[in-house]
């Protein structure tokens, strides 16, 4: 069931909803924002010429660098006085991408966001344990947003704390849980080390995102948690989360709330328009933000569009869960691959964490790549009790399991990935936590 009457419109209802807004967007910021009129007026566009959604592609693109060099207001299009709540991007390097918010803002933030709670079954009846972070990142405030618009009950306990974390679960009776993925596996590490089921709690779904995560990641917190996990997808640059989400009833794709975010999928090196059922860059133009809109932002994601019917009944057009990113794509040895594509090798094995640390060094000219991989406690105890009890067979065996594993993981990459890589098993908690997105790169390759 939808949240609201605008999921399952027509198509040509939408297409005119959507060329309706363009215009006005359109017109808006080249009446008040000097940087997107000297850009029109560079190219020979103004608002009058766009008669059509085609005229879309007559628009120049939006890059991530030009936000961060008009650090920090000097591409809002609302006035300074209309801004009523701030947001940044976090763990960038030097300036910061700054987002300013209308109370206009905030409220289509509410509504996007009660979409995404709704297509996660999330209802007036569910205690939402919200553990994305809050303050400059989007996560916490648009999770908080949207869960309240619905009527549940949340806690804002953010990130970090995780034995806090799961003593709240049990004593207030969690029933819904927004978090990143990675964060979320640390709980469960952490739980079932101090012996908690999470089956036998109250928990029923969750509402995951902030990074890319793979359907083996989503298959284990549904088997660790007895949960429905359910994926969703935004940026701190167009509104924070919110921009597309997964329905419960399918969970094949994310929903894109294409009557605020007008989405197009392009050929990342050339720029040009895909059609439906294409891989490529996705490129949003937010139609309904006063505070900061953008024209053709280039989100760096790699995904397809859809326009298939959804057995929810929801008519918006849907984007493939996000392959990799055009920015975070390693090239080894001619090789294109993304650090997810290592996850789903990683995570479906028995005796080894989904706690990963792609290494990537330059040994002369050649680029290596080496895999870190945590073991569980599980098989650590084994080889640790082995090794106590001197028995040199058991020792022996536990030594062949764990150079098979290597071997297979090796094998999976290659076949898989198409690279020759390392692969290190190492100790339970080697490889660092966060409590955001988690870091799946060390890249130390000279600059």
């Amino acid at each position: 069931m939808a949240w609201s009457r605008e999921e399952t419109i027509s198509r040509s209802e939408m297409r005119e909803t959507q060329l309706a807004k363009m215009r006005k967007t359109v017109d808006y910021v080249y009446g008040k924002n000097p940087y997107y009129k000297k850009r029109l007026d560079e190219i020979g566009v103004k608002p009058g010429d766009i008669k059509s959604l085609d005229d879309v592609r007559r628009l120049p693109f939006t890059t991530k660098m030009e936000i961060r060099d008009n650090y920090p207001f000097n591409l809002f299009t609302a006035a300074q006085e209309d801004i009523v709540e701030y947001h940044a991007t976090s763990g960038t390097t030097g300036k910061p991408v700054v987002v300013g918010y209308t109370r206009n803002d905030i409220e289509l933030w509410k509504e996007v966001m009660a979409r995404a709670c709704t297509g996660a079954d999330i209802t007036s009846k569910d205690v939402v344990q919200n553990m994305f972070g809050y303050g400059f990142f989007t996560g916490g405030l648009g999770a908080h947003y949207g869960g309240i618009r619905v009527g549940a009950a949340v806690i804002p306990i953010s990130g970090g704390g995780t034995q806090k974390q799961i003593m709240v679960m049990q004593d207030f009776g969690t029933t819904a849980i927004t978090a990143t993925p990675s964060f979320l596996m640390h709980v469960c590490e952490v739980g079932e080390q101090m012996g908690v089921d999470f089956k036998k709690l109250k928990l029923r779904t969750g509402l995951f995102g902030a990074e890319p995560w793979s359907e083996t990641m989503r298959q284990t917190i549904q088997e660790r948690f007895g949960i429905m996990a359910c994926d969703i997808y935004g940026l701190s640059e167009i509104i924070g989360p919110g921009v597309s989400f997964e329905c419960h009833e399918v969970r094949n794709g994310l929903h894109v709330n294409e009557d605020f975010f007008y989405p197009e999928i392009i050929n990342p090196e050339t720029g040009e328009v895909l059609p439906y059922g294409e891989t490529g860059e996705l490129v949003i133009t937010t139609i309904g933000n006063e505070g900061q809109p953008l024209l053709r932002f280039r989100t760096r994601d790699i995904t397809r569009l859809s326009l298939e019917p959804c057995a929810c009944g929801r008519t918006l057009v849907k984007m493939a869960r996000l392959s990799g990113r055009t920015d975070d794509m390693l090239i080894i040895r001619g090789v294109n691959f993304f650090p997810s594509q290592i996850e789903s090798i990683v995570i479906k094995r028995q005796g080894i964490s989904p706690h990963y640390m792609i290494v990537v060094e330059r040994d002369g000219s050649m680029d290596e790549v080496n895999v870190q991989i945590e073991v569980t406690e599980d098989f650590m105890v084994k080889a640790a009790a082995d090794v106590l009890a001197g028995s040199a067979r058991n020792i022996l065996s536990d030594v062949e399991v764990a150079r098979k594993k290597v071997e297979n993981i090796r094998h999976d990459i290659k076949e898989i990935v198409g690279i020759t890589a390392g692969v290190t098993l190492v100790p339970p908690g080697t490889i660092p936590r966060s409590e955001g997105k988690a870091k799946r790169v060390d890249d130390r390759r000279p600059k």
